[in-house]
């Protein structure tokens, strides 16, 4: 039998340096509100709002209470030919949240899972309707659509894709990326440059023919890539061409869903409308894994047709709808409505850019990108290095200033809540401000 060398050798973490972190690790032990509590018991104000996923705060009660209720009456209910009454409730609740058009949600547990059922449901949506041709999948440079292999395949984050270049699926285009820091850099809000990308599109459509392609995937706003919103009129000439060739398009909004960018959905906000949304993350809080794809009625209807005692769609998992993560997304729908959580998410957005953009003029950083309550501040990286003062400002954010802040190489990633205390987040940045002051 193995003997670890210390604790933390049998934990295999992700997307982490892990020798790198086990030399001096990190470690949370409690959370509540906008501070988590370190090992040292020290508090520590969480800047990044857990990852994109806890908007509301951490523990909060109701939601606390919900999933404690629900744990204790039923933890877990099949979901193949068998439901239970709070996943209905909360489809409901969700799809009354979407866009006009919008009739359906399926249930996953992760973001990645709902990317590759949003995929496999636009590829039998065409299929029903005869066009079986439609296969082509179209992603993006820069995107992330998760690391199962269909999102892997359509995402454009070359890290995530080298090692398993070989066996991503076939038949995917990737359209090219909107950052160019030549004509948008520390842009607030939609750059002006940048829409005719979304030709790219309609190029593609001319090489393998439109009525080969079954959807394009984009997100609202890039989010892991490190913030880039899309120029103005970029989303809109996206819907205009899949029109044109019939392409479904797919807004993973993972992160951009339920608040993140002031309304319940980028879509919404950007006055786009998909025939696809993904989500995750904030449907429940991040209390409980879970993750939905909502269709357009259209959609849905095309698929569950045929005779009635037979499935319609061969695709589910083990956890789809758990009553313990339906329980905790009612919860989170409550506290969104009852405490005007959307309201206050716009209210700070202007706050928010204010204080980001201050860094514009700073030495050391290359570039300052805002969207909703999402914003980036680039560090230039270290000559040879690219990186390490990325996650050396991370770890003096840590343990020097008390605070959680997301580093993307020599990016520095903010996610405040959708309820945060001005005065808190103010002196956030000027803990941040401090750190990059004193990183090499």
């Amino acid at each position: 039998m193995h003997a670890a060398a210390s604790k933390f050798d049998a934990y295999w973490m992700p997307f982490t340096a892990n020798r790198d972190f086990k030399k001096n690790p990190r470690l949370i032990t409690g959370a509540k509100g906008h501070y988590y509590t370190a090992a040292d018991g020290s508090r520590i104000y969480d800047t990044f709002s857990g990852l994109w996923t806890s908007g509301v705060g951490h523990c909060h009660p109701k939601i606390v209470e919900a999933v404690q209720q629900q744990v204790a009456s039923l933890d877990y209910c099949m979901a193949f030919q068998m439901g239970h009454e709070k996943a209905f409730a909360l489809a409901e609740r969700v799809v009354g949240l979407a866009p006009d058009g919008f009739s359906n949600c399926f249930f996953t547990n992760s973001g990645s899972e709902s990317v590759d059922t949003a995929l496999k449901i636009a590829l039998a949506y065409h299929r029903a309707r005869g066009e079986g041709n439609r296969t082509r999948l179209i992603g993006r440079e820069k995107g992330y659509h998760g690391v199962n292999f269909g999102g892997m395949s359509v995402g454009g984050i070359v890290p995530n894709r080298k090692v398993f270049s070989a066996n991503l699926i076939p038949g995917v285009d990737h359209l090219r990326h909107t950052l160019d820091l030549e004509h948008n850099a520390f842009s607030r809000k939609q750059p002006e440059w940048g829409a005719h990308l979304a030709d790219d599109l309609e190029r593609l459509a001319q090489l393998h023919d439109g009525s080969n392609i079954a959807a394009v995937i984009v997100e609202p706003v890039a989010g892991s890539a490190g913030i880039i919103p899309p120029p103005v009129g970029y989303l809109e000439k996206l819907r205009e061409i899949c029109d044109r060739h019939g392409i479904l398009l797919i807004f993973d909004e993972v992160i951009t869903a339920f608040g993140r960018v002031g309304k319940a959905f980028g879509a919404e906000r950007f006055g786009v409308i998909p025939d696809i949304i993904t989500t995750a993350k904030g449907l429940t809080n991040g209390v409980v894994p879970m993750g939905a794809v909502l269709v357009q009625k259209h959609i849905h209807d095309a698929i569950v047709q045929g005779p009635e005692h037979m499935i319609e769609l061969f695709h589910g998992y083990t956890y789809s709808g758990h009553p313990v993560a339906a329980a905790a997304g009612l919860a989170v729908m409550d506290v969104y409505d009852d405490e005007g959580i959307f309201e206050q998410a716009t209210a700070l957005e202007p706050i928010f850019e204010d204080i980001l953009h201050s860094f514009a003029d700073h030495e050391k950083v290359i570039d300052v990108r805002n969207f909703g309550l999402m914003g980036m501040i680039d560090l230039a990286p270290r000559e040879g290095a690219p990186g390490a003062r990325g996650l050396e400002a991370h770890k003096k954010c840590f343990w020097d200033e008390h605070l959680i802040v997301r580093n993307g190489m020599d990016g520095l990633q903010l996610s405040p809540f959708l309820n945060s205390d001005v005065d808190e987040m103010q002196k956030s940045f000027e803990a941040i401000r401090r750190v990059i002051d004193s990183v090499d």
